[in-house]
């Protein structure tokens, strides 16, 4: 069993914000594969599926971004499984938009969601970072993560997320270059 975690902050309010990408991939990930009903559990929302052969547990940490970890450490610690053993999923200024880069390891490079995952369980798990572009001055860093996905990236998001979905059978084999390479090829035609 693999558990995939996608990070964002609980509440309509904060539904459509860049920072919630992670949450979006859930949501698309469980439309689009054969996933079970929401269950409340691990201080958090949870669904059993499958993703091609693999049975994946998808998580959204309802903890607010900040204490992430909590909710993702509970989770593996339930399940008996390792920190290899995860996913997630999450956004990054240091990329462009709607690109992706999937790595295993790391720092936190200042995101406090994967600071408090890092804390809660090592840094030994799988990210896949999806860019949110950066806003170009630091002061105008916090207002472009909690800001709303404008108008004009909605088809983008949705191609984005859809492409994401489609190719989510190459992540849950452990093919990481492959899932890049045709998430790539999917999103640039």
């Amino acid at each position: 069993m693999q558990i995939w975690a996608g990070l964002g902050n609980p509440g309509p309010c904060y539904a459509m914000n860049r920072h919630n990408v992670g949450f979006m991939v859930c949501d698309v990930l469980a439309e689009m594969h054969p996933f079970g009903p929401v269950q409340k559990k691990f201080q958090g929302w949870v669904r059993e599926g499958r993703i091609g052969p693999e049975k994946v547990l998808l998580l959204k940490p309802a903890t607010f971004m900040n204490e992430s970890g909590r909710s993702i450490g509970e989770a593996l610690r339930y399940y008996k499984l390792s920190p290899q053993d995860l996913t997630v999923f999450y956004d990054e200024l240091d990329l462009e938009p709607f690109k992706i880069k999937v790595k295993r390891g790391g720092g936190a490079a200042g995101h406090n969601g994967i600071r408090s995952t890092i804390q809660h369980i090592s840094e030994d798990f799988r990210r896949v970072r999806i860019g949110i572009g950066h806003p170009g001055h630091k002061e105008r860093v916090t207002g472009h993560v909690l800001g709303n996905y404008g108008k004009t990236e909605q088809d983008d998001l949705v191609q984005m997320l859809g492409a994401i979905g489609s190719e989510a059978e190459l992540l849950a084999k452990g093919d990481d270059a492959r899932f890049m390479s045709d998430y790539a090829l999917r999103i640039n035609g």
